[in-house]
């Protein structure tokens, strides 16, 4: 069989092609490139917050269980320290981010009292120190360990500081030296006092009754002369007694107040910290 010969290409049979300048076609190509970019990265961005903040706990993930964290349990990030609570004990660490990718914490200083749920305590301080990845969505950061565990957070809401006055505090650790110690078992939760509109005192001391007269200044309060109740109190819930009517005629406390915590502390570093009541309460 004869192939027919080739047919040569007439003018018409030819495809036309609309001419574009090179300038134009390279700043379409840029334009569309950046585009792409911004909305990569924009998209990265709305999923993935910023580390450094307020975050409160919601669990830990550790040898296959699930721990829910107690309501106060949760971390304040800044740039390279982090001030937390493990959900009863205070404490601070330093913290070293590479990037957002990653933070290595140091643990440092803790307050040591004896809390009722000292399992999810004693996981979290465990969990949280050495070399730790970060998984960030929106609203939420999650803090990974080298065998898996994880610390799951979301961004705490804001806390408006309790009051100083017109507020009842319940006494829960004593402070020496910088190391805070627990109430025993017979003074807690009965060591409260509150601090009057007009700055009358009244409350407990674990075990009497008392009142006084209290003067503000600033960031400082001072306690007048305690009238007290004369019950007997022996054992720990006398020391405690003791400690605290010790501690309110020393002359002006420091107060701070964060959140529902308040710190009252002496010139020579003894001090209390308690808590306000809730609503509940």
């Amino acid at each position: 069989m004869v192939e027919p010969p080739l047919r040569p290409l007439r003018p018409r049979d030819m495809p036309t092609f609309r001419h574009v300048p090179a300038a134009a076609g390279l700043a379409l190509v840029v334009a569309l490139a950046l585009t792409g970019c911004g909305q990569g990265e924009d998209a990265r961005s709305a999923r993935l917050p910023d580390p450094e903040g307020s975050w409160a706990v919601e669990s830990l993930t550790t040898g296959g269980r699930t721990l829910h964290a107690p309501e106060s349990a949760h971390l304040d990030i800044g740039p390279n320290q982090v001030k937390g609570n493990y959900g009863c004990n205070g404490f601070t660490a330093v913290a070293a981010f590479a990037g957002t990718s990653s933070v290595t914490v140091t643990p440092g200083a803790s307050t040591t009292m004896a809390c009722a749920d000292m399992e999810f305590e004693t996981a979290f301080a465990k969990l949280f120190r050495g070399k730790l990845a970060i998984d960030r969505g929106p609203d939420r950061l999650t803090l990974k360990t080298a065998d898996g565990s994880t610390i799951a957070m979301t961004s705490a809401p804001a806390v408006t500081d309790a009051p100083l006055t017109t507020t009842e505090w319940t006494v829960e650790s004593l402070v020496s030296g910088g190391t805070a110690a627990s109430l025993p078992a017979e003074a807690a939760g009965k060591a409260r006092f509150t601090i009057a509109a007009d700055l009358t005192v009244s409350g407990n001391l674990g075990c009497n009754r008392f009142s006084a007269q209290a003067t503000v200044e600033g960031s400082t309060v001072t306690f007048g002369p305690l009238t007290s109740t004369r019950m007997a109190c022996e054992g720990p819930a006398g020391e405690v007694e003791r400690t605290l009517t010790e501690l309110f005629g020393s002359g002006p406390l420091t107060a701070k107040v964060e959140g529902r915590t308040l710190t009252l502390t002496a010139p020579d570093g003894k001090g209390l910290t308690a808590k306000a009541a809730s609503a509940a309460e």
